[in-house]
């Protein structure tokens, strides 16, 4: 029925539907700054948005910088305290997992491509290959093929 009447519907054939779509406007009634302000706020889908970049100054919503009169609604006004924008939350890993990583001798602050170094130097150093044959780490290897396989596995889940 229209933007003043949202839920609630005409029941029309395809025809009536093709003539009542070609006279409907949208935006009768309305101002040219509600208009502007409307297709304004239809770039984001009109939900709030926030500043991107490191230099985005006290302004961390597009609200607040955009229509200094318009307020905000009260669930953005304040960042929660358990998420800051100074650290990002720490990896935390299960049990098996912890296990992987001490097996590579590695703690759990490290990233996947650390992971991936530490492992390559690993085999480069206990494999047989490079060891003229000496298959005396090779249960040791075993266990680090074994840990690199399930962390990698857990970064594709």
């Amino acid at each position: 029925m229209g933007r003043l009447h949202e839920g609630k519907y005409f029941c029309f054939c395809l025809d009536h539907v093709r003539e009542y779509n070609a006279s409907y406007n949208y935006f009768h009634g309305m101002s040219d700054e509600a208009v502007a302000l409307f297709q304004q706020e239809a770039l984001v889908g009109h939900r709030p948005t926030w500043s991107m970049g490191v230099r985005r100054g006290p302004r961390n919503f597009r609200e607040e910088s955009d229509n200094p009169s318009r307020e905000s609604p009260r669930i953005f006004r304040a960042a929660s305290p358990r998420y800051s924008c100074d650290s990002a939350p720490k990896k935390r890993y299960g049990l098996a997992a912890m296990r992987a990583l001490e097996q590579l001798g590695l703690d759990d602050t490290v990233d996947m491509a650390a992971i991936k170094a530490r492992y390559k130097d690993l085999v480069k150093r206990l494999h047989p290959d490079a060891n003229s044959g000496d298959r005396s780490n090779e249960e040791k290897l075993r266990e680090i093929i074994r840990a690199y396989r399930y962390l990698t596995s857990l970064k594709q889940a």
